[in-house]
């Protein structure tokens, strides 16, 4: 893609249409916002109905038929959907109608996504959004010829990233495949309970308050799943060295994580130090990944997996020398897949912060006075 050849172009519609800089408009100006209605009247169809955290279900008819940007109202207020088929959207979610003759629908969603919105929200507890607060934004508004050459950029980057993210799901369905056949045994290989394998416990209560009062280097794994289950860091350690944890309650029950350092958990994370010389720690989290899931429980609501059922799974164990093996052959397909430093999701993310930089570079004008 040559960026180069496109700024240049662009360099020159501004000198041309735009000399003394660009016009920036209220967002009334170039929008009307309107509010979302509840779907649950309607029939079931294939018209999309979005809420602030996305699609939701879909139904037979719309609220709107035209390209449009939908700003949440109320939630994930920074979550913002270009549409440009008919859609239906719910109150916690506005769409917007859009004066074409003077904004390209996507221009706008693009340049609305250099705005912190969240240093918008109203303050009112759960991050909400008015229209009072986004019709007092200011939005450039560029001649339409500029507008699609900036946009002609910032699709191809948009292309770009959905290729590599197709590729990596790809990839990551062809590792989830390769894992479980690799851990797939037949008659022969004998089988142990956790509890013959590991000691097993779980962690200590820890609130946000006390995270707080005794900040520092070492983290904290909770149930959460996002940031590698970190829930904030403190200044001692309960643990050293190598571990799994396991998530014990709610919705990621069942998750399995490789720990190797100084930290501590909290009490809805589940310990397991392995005291079996013939089990490596590595081959245990992956076996552990593919079947611990089917041990949850969804009783009363709140998925579990509590430590007396985790003891009794039954994990079959090969010779040492071929759990090295297929760990040695499964950490360099982990890596490729999950490891943000090296292999697609690092080309992924250095293109993303590229997208970004050249977003916001093509985005900010000098306000016409």
């Amino acid at each position: 893609m040559n960026i180069t050849k496109h700024q240049n172009k662009i360099e020159q519609l501004l000198s041309e249409h735009c000399p003394d800089d660009v016009e920036f408009k209220m967002m009334d100006e170039v929008v009307t916002i309107k509010h979302g209605k509840d779907y649950k009247s309607l029939g079931k169809g294939n018209v999309p109905v979005y809420g602030s955290g996305g699609i939701m279900t879909y139904v037979d008819t719309y609220s709107y038929n035209k390209p449009s940007v939908l700003i949440p109202r109320k939630g994930t207020i920074t979550n913002l959907f270009i549409v440009e088929t008919p859609f239906w959207n719910v109150d916690t979610i506005f769409y917007t109608v859009i004066k074409t003759e003077l904004i390209i629908p996507k221009f706008l969603y693009y340049y609305l996504k250099t705005i912190n919105l969240a240093a918008l929200d109203t303050g009112s507890g759960r991050p909400s959004l008015t229209i009072q607060i986004l019709n007092n934004l200011r939005i450039p508004v560029p001649p339409v010829a500029i507008q699609n050459e900036i946009l002609k950029i910032l699709n191809k980057f948009t292309e770009l990233e959905a290729e590599l993210e197709a590729e990596l799901e790809a990839r990551k369905q062809q590792y989830e495949h390769f894992r479980s056949t690799l851990l797939t045994y037949g008659v022969g290989i004998q089988k142990k309970s956790i509890a013959e394998i590991c000691q097993v416990s779980r962690g200590r209560v820890m609130s946000k308050d006390y995270l707080r009062e005794n900040a520092g280097d070492y983290p904290v794994y909770s149930s959460q799943t996002v940031d590698d289950g970190v829930f904030g860091r403190i200044n001692t350690y309960d643990y050293e060295g190598e571990y799994l944890t396991w998530t014990t309650d709610g919705a990621n029950a069942g998750s399995i994580f490789y720990r190797n350092g100084k930290f501590s958990i909290t009490n809805v994370c589940g310990l397991l130090k392995v005291k079996n010389e013939d089990v490596n720690i590595k081959y245990l989290s992956y076996i552990l990944a593919t079947v611990s899931k089917m041990h949850v429980s969804a009783g009363m609501g709140n998925p579990k997996i509590m430590s007396n059922v985790m003891e009794k799974i039954q994990v079959s164990i090969p010779s040492k020398a071929e759990q090295e093996r297929i760990v040695s052959i499964l950490d360099k397909f982990d890596a490729l897949v999950n490891d943000i430093s090296i292999g697609l999701p690092a080309e992924l993310n250095a293109r993303r912060q590229q997208y970004e930089y050249y977003r916001n570079k093509l985005l900010t004008f000098k306000e016409l006075v």
